[in-house]
């Protein structure tokens, strides 16, 4: 009698299911039991029933089984980031690559260089950027030019400002002369400006002797 094949799906009936589950179950573990024996293979199975009682079958420990299991799953996922970064960065380079080209193409045609392949748009666009450039230019320089005014009036401002201290400074000092000094000086300017009086008597004629009393 011919097998019928069966359909994969769910089995709706509980107890269908169960006896699937305890005659492929046990078909799976002698699978894996024979690989092992035949090929001199390492071979793990787990499988836990619908109730969740834990099947399984090592032909070595299965703690090592599972261990080399992650470090194999590990290393091939760190390889596949580091393919994945690869590729990432060449995507990247080929990009940057085609902006460096744009860059060094616009750089030209600023300079006045490659012009002949430009339309009549191409270089309004050129002339427009060169004005903007321009007056940038500019308006940096003013205010350069503005900064170093201010500076050199600044510093001459700090300068009167020393000689203005030192003329105050002096000044002060000429008024602070002592009396005494003053005192000592006058007598002598006033001798010198004005000299003093000496009584004489002018006589016309023979002089006149004196009388005896």
């Amino acid at each position: 009698m011919v097998r019928g094949k069966t359909e994969m799906k769910r089995i709706e009936n509980a107890t269908s299911r169960q006896v699937t589950f305890s005659k492929r179950r046990n078909g799976l573990l002698k699978k894996a039991f024979e690989l092992s024996v035949l090929c001199d293979a390492e071979v793990a199975v787990i499988v836990f029933s619908p109730k969740g009682k834990l099947y399984e079958f090592g032909s070595a420990s299965m703690q090592k089984t599972i261990d080399r299991y992650r470090t194999y799953s590990k290393n091939d996922c760190d390889k596949g980031a580091v393919e994945q970064n690869i590729q990432q960065l060449k995507f990247q380079i080929t990009i940057m690559s085609k902006k460096l080209e744009s860059l060094e193409a616009s750089k030209k045609k600023l300079l006045g260089e490659n012009l002949d392949s430009c339309c009549v748009e191409e270089l309004h666009e050129l002339e427009s950027t060169i004005e903007k450039s321009l007056h940038r230019i500019r308006g940096r320089k003013i205010k350069f030019l503005e900064e170093q005014i201010a500076q050199l009036k600044e510093k001459q401002e700090k300068m009167l400002q020393k000689k203005n201290e030192a003329l105050r400074e002096q000044c002060m000092f000429q008024n602070q002369v002592p009396l005494a000094t003053l005192r000592d000086v006058a007598p002598h300017r006033d001798a010198a400006n004005h000299p003093m009086d000496v009584e004489t008597e002018l006589c016309i004629g023979w002089p006149r002797t004196r009388e005896e009393p």
